[in-house]
């Protein structure tokens, strides 16, 4: 049984470029993103872990950790980390996770229980782990991408993902198609209309089932 929305993520003790600890206690009372790679020293992927780097304001703004997985070890994560901040001109100060004997992956239902890694292994052996997982301060997945290893990820749209996810935690909210922040919310269906006035003030209602309102402001 793979990892679905909102479950509580595993609790392993895992061992990174900054050491080992728990990922509920590294995660406290923050909101997290875990992101993985199939192997160091790849290209997309390097690209990929130095934009995480470059918005390392935004993550802080959120009150955001982030946190890399490889199936490669230590000692590589702290070469390979010369090369992210090489391309990404900014310090890469995220711990990588080295999940050398997969754990994490197939906790995370990136790799079937059975497999393993071969001899003199490519990327594609891991090609699976190219995962975004966001979660909450709850420790329950909120969301999770997977992309081929031939298309770098856009962590504008993780960015603007988290965005929604936090705005419709702390309002009760939901956000439409390509949302950002600062327009229009919609209403929950559950809300009813008499509710939604006392709660939000004036709406749109576009459908019986569509109804927009201002994005409320942040406390």
């Amino acid at each position: 049984m793979g990892l679905r929305i909102n479950d509580t993520i595993p609790d392993l003790t895992v061992t990174t470029d900054q050491g080992s600890f728990s990922l509920h206690e590294w995660i406290g009372d923050d909101w997290a993103i875990l992101f993985s790679h199939p192997k160091d020293f790849t290209p997309v992927c390097t690209t990929e872990f130095g934009a995480v780097a470059k918005l390392s304001d935004e993550w802080e703004k959120r009150g955001t950790k982030v946190i890399g997985v490889s199936v490669d070890g230590v000692d590589d994560h702290v070469k390979w980390k010369g090369d992210i901040e090489q391309v990404a001109g900014t310090k890469a100060g995220f711990p990588i996770i080295a999940d050398d004997g997969l754990e994490v992956s197939k906790a995370f239902d990136m790799l079937p229980a059975e497999a393993y890694l071969p001899d003199g292994r490519t990327p594609a052996d891991s090609a699976t782990v190219r995962s975004v997982f966001i979660i909450g301060p709850d420790k329950k997945l909120k969301l999770s991408m997977t992309y081929p290893m031939n298309v770098g990820r856009n962590f504008a749209e993780v960015l603007r993902a988290l965005d929604g996810l936090q705005t419709a935690a702390k309002h009760n909210v939901a956000t439409p198609a390509d949302w950002t922040v600062g327009e229009d919310v919609i209403i929950p269906t559950a809300v009813s209309d008499a509710d939604a006035k006392e709660k939000f003030g004036e709406f749109e209602t576009v459908l019986p089932y569509l109804r927009k309102t201002k994005a409320p402001k942040a406390a």
